[in-house]
């Protein structure tokens, strides 16, 4: 397999912003003393089988992110584009367009996932070898409901009706409509890997995204087969500043679970 990555990383991360993080974009956010998408970057630098791997970024942004990041880019071998200005596909489809001949298959992550493991990226491209769309998933743990729109409640002091907003709050409260069964439902996660002709054609042919929320949406309208593989819980996605903080303590376990498996290969295990 010759494996070409896209990290789509055109996003303006309002929800990152809105937290109150001073970092230009949430994707240049430093963890560890790197930046979120050298983290990304590095990730699949540490398996086999990519040939190339292009990050594509806000149009309106890209001269500025060459400016502060060429350096990087050229030392970790990545293709920097421009990306869309408004959905995630719209990015893609633009880097599609920068891929190598001679690539197989396309792999494509968010480059917000800083966490995600060589080992879950080695479980997909396994898979990858012998069916043409993989993606990685989590069996859904949490109680699911079906709400309705929001609607405010009414308040139960008088004086609050009055007043309003200035002595209570009001509470926003969505009506329950049902509980949805678990069963047979997971938590979609990327890299998710295709094919390259499979993709490029899903692209192509598509007419309506609005729902489609990942690239497999697209290969599925096509009527083509996906398959999920396990995904990992730490492979976590950065949206608001609260996941900056769990992905450094994922960075920093892992670290010290490299340390330590060098010490017992160094020494070996006491119990031996």
């Amino acid at each position: 397999m010759n494996i070409c990555v896209i990290l789509p990383a055109a996003g303006v991360g309002q929800r990152f912003a809105a937290g109150g993080s001073a970092s230009a974009s949430k994707i240049e956010f430093e963890l560890d003393h790197k930046p979120v998408f050298v983290h990304a970057i590095e990730a699949f630098r540490a398996v086999g089988n990519v040939g190339q791997i292009i990050l594509a970024v806000h149009p309106e942004r890209i001269d500025d992110f060459r400016f502060r990041w060429e350096d990087k880019l050229a030392f970790l071998q990545v293709d920097l584009v421009a990306g869309g200005t408004v959905e995630r596909w719209e990015t893609v489809k633009l880097a599609l367009d920068a891929v190598r001949d001679g690539a197989t298959h396309i792999a494509v992550h968010d480059a917000a996932r800083p966490v995600v493991s060589p080992k879950m990226i080695e479980r997909v491209f396994t898979a990858a070898e012998r069916l043409p769309a993989i993606i990685p998933g989590l069996p859904v743990s949490s109680t699911l409901k079906k709400v309705g729109d929001a609607a405010s409640s009414a308040p139960s002091d008088p004086l609050d009706a009055i007043l309003g907003d200035a002595l209570s709050p009001t509470t926003q409260a969505r009506p329950v409509h049902g509980t949805v069964s678990r069963e047979g439902l997971v938590a979609i996660q990327t890299p998710q890997v295709f094919e390259a002709e499979l993709l490029r054609r899903a692209y192509a042919q598509a007419q309506d995204t609005e729902g489609i929320t990942d690239d497999a949406g697209l290969v599925e309208a096509l009527g083509e087969a996906v398959h999920v593989v396990e995904g990992d819980p730490g492979n976590i996605k950065i949206t608001h500043p609260g996941d900056a903080e769990l992905a450094l303590a994922l960075i920093a376990h892992r670290k010290q679970a490299v340390a330590e498996k060098k010490v017992i290969d160094l020494f070996g295990d006491d119990d031996d």
